[in-house]
């Protein structure tokens, strides 16, 4: 099969397509023929050197989206034919999404919805599951203030909408003009640039004073600390980026709930597995009734300039999720 192989870390020019041999499938696996892949910032940092990706030479990329053309002993529940879409590659132990196959774990994978394209559908796994465990984690209620930071980036913009869809009052955060009607699209009811104002101000002026009783954080590092000031006293705060060094005396002051959703670790210590595929299916459910969309970067890439997406990713300059058309 073609795949887009990295030869070392660093540059992107370490990248280059070449025919590999085809995955075998595994106890429990499924083969997909994959239509087409998305970009994470994740991917970068792997690509990087991050070490929980694959031994090089390496198939990098996590999210896909394609068709079973094969089924795997002790798999239940899926035929040859079947369109899927799932986080299922690119770590450790599980062959990347930039190849024209995968060998995917059948616990991590869902129909793809029904009223998506198969574009659309590979946009959706990992910033769909870490907006909803992210969710799940500062356990968000219905009517309860929230704040999301980036809520035009990829977890972001799920976050807005799974956040918007509970009944929560969101309150998203944006660096650009132009991502104010993307948020208010998606649910948000109040935007703030980030940029033009503190927490300080936007505490007082949207909560009171009082603060938010949920923070989502999709920045995370150095702007963690917003979020600690932008918490109510007894806040919860769901970050998906956590690599920072940072007082915690706010989290001790306000007594905080600080929690940290990493989406890999199903992958690279097989615990969740079954959480993830759950989670694909009822997203699916809420796409096709019309309450999740993707947001996707209009510009096209195939797997032969697939290098130049990662680094349209890297400049953070992309309007959306970055696909890769591979079939």
């Amino acid at each position: 099969m073609k795949a887009l192989v990295l030869s070392a870390f660093g540059s992107t020019d370490n990248f280059a397509v070449d025919n590999i041999p085809d995955p075998v499938l595994k106890q429990g696996q499924v083969l997909v023929r994959i239509a087409a892949a998305s970009l994470n910032p994740i991917d970068n940092k792997i690509r990087e050197g991050l070490p929980i990706g694959p031994a090089l030479p390496a198939v990098l990329g996590c999210d896909f989206s394609g068709t079973i053309v094969e089924v795997g002993d002790n798999v239940t529940g899926y035929s040859i034919g079947d369109e899927v879409f799932g986080l299922a590659g690119g770590v450790k132990g599980h062959g990347g999404t930039l190849a024209e196959l995968i060998a995917a774990d059948a616990r991590l994978i869902a129909r793809k919805p029904r009223n998506l394209s198969m574009r659309q559908a590979a946009a959706l796994p990992l910033v769909s599951i870490t907006a909803w465990e992210a969710i799940a984690r500062a356990n968000l209620k219905a009517s309860e203030q929230v704040l999301i930071h980036g809520a035009a980036g990829g977890v972001g913009h799920i976050a807005v909408q799974l956040a918007h869809d509970l009944g929560a009052v969101v309150t998203a955060t944006v660096g650009k003009d132009s991502d104010e009607a993307i948020v208010r699209g998606f649910g948000a009811e109040q935007v703030v640039f980030y940029r033009q104002e503190k927490p300080a101000d936007y505490v007082s002026r949207i909560t009171q004073g009082r603060g938010f009783p949920v923070v989502i954080d999709t920045v995370g590092g150095e702007n963690l600390a917003n979020s600690f000031q932008a918490a109510a006293i007894s806040g919860r705060i769901s970050t998906t980026a956590s690599r920072a060094t940072l007082d915690l005396t706010p989290v001790h002051s306000k007594g905080l709930t600080f929690g940290v959703v990493f989406t890999l670790i199903p992958m690279l210590y097989d615990i969740g597995a079954d959480t993830h595929g759950d989670i694909l299916r009822q997203v699916a459910t809420m796409v096709e009734s019309g309450l999740v969309k993707p947001l996707i970067d209009e510009r096209r890439f195939g797997l032969a300039d697939a290098p130049a997406g990662y680094d349209l990713l890297q400049s953070g300059s992309a309007k959306g999720k970055i696909v890769i058309d591979v079939a």
